[in-house]
């Protein structure tokens, strides 16, 4: 029997939950707009922790932000707002909070203005996923094209979106592929792409 390859993530292995996000989620190519502002808003919570502390919250996130419905959270008020800051099974910071409700705003004015998130995200990699080899220890923390995809949402007023958070957000909605080549879903997440 072959031991499973995957990517070398500290804590991961042997962690069946890390395992499976890492097997089935992480790298795949998104392309719902709203399910990437998703991402984009959880990656900018993760800001100053580890992904698996927000991965272990989403389903509570979730809960909280009406599921990630722009349209909902654009309305969310003062009330709302104290309510986010009080439960425990989000991480409660002011800032945070406060961008996911402006970046629902903006997601919606967006919209409404005949501009979809993903076909702006994927504009940026002209359509396709980046297939990069990484080897080993490599891979970068950013890219160039993550600063200017940062630059650019931070443009339309988005906010935790910086070339670090960009890029860990790139990888994790599979508009670059990261999985290490030695890694059982590299190949996969490649064949995935449209």
């Amino acid at each position: 029997m072959t031991e499973i390859q995957r990517c070398t993530w500290r804590g991961m292995n042997g962690d069946p939950f890390y395992e499976a996000y890492h097997d089935e989620e992480w790298g795949v190519p998104e392309y719902d707009s709203r399910a990437l502002w998703e991402k984009l808003v959880l990656d900018g919570f993760q800001a100053g922790l580890s992904w698996i502390t927000i991965l272990r919250k989403r389903e509570a996130f979730r809960a909280a932000f009406a599921n990630f419905d722009p349209d909902k959270v654009a309305r969310f008020g003062d009330a709302d707002r104290a309510r986010l800051m009080a439960d425990a099974g989000i991480i409660r910071s002011n800032g945070k909070i406060d961008a996911a409700i402006s970046g629902a705003k903006i997601y919606c004015d967006m919209r409404e203005r005949g501009e979809d998130l993903g076909d702006l995200l994927w504009g940026m990699v002209d359509g396709k996923p980046i297939q990069n080899r990484w080897t080993g220890g490599d891979v970068p923390a950013q890219t160039p094209l993550a600063a200017d995809m940062a630059k650019m949402l931070k443009a339309k007023g988005y906010k935790y979106c910086g070339p670090v958070i960009v890029y860990a957000f790139m990888q994790a909605t599979g508009l670059v592929n990261d999985h290490l080549t030695t890694c059982f879903r590299h190949e996969e997440c490649r064949k995935l792409a449209r």
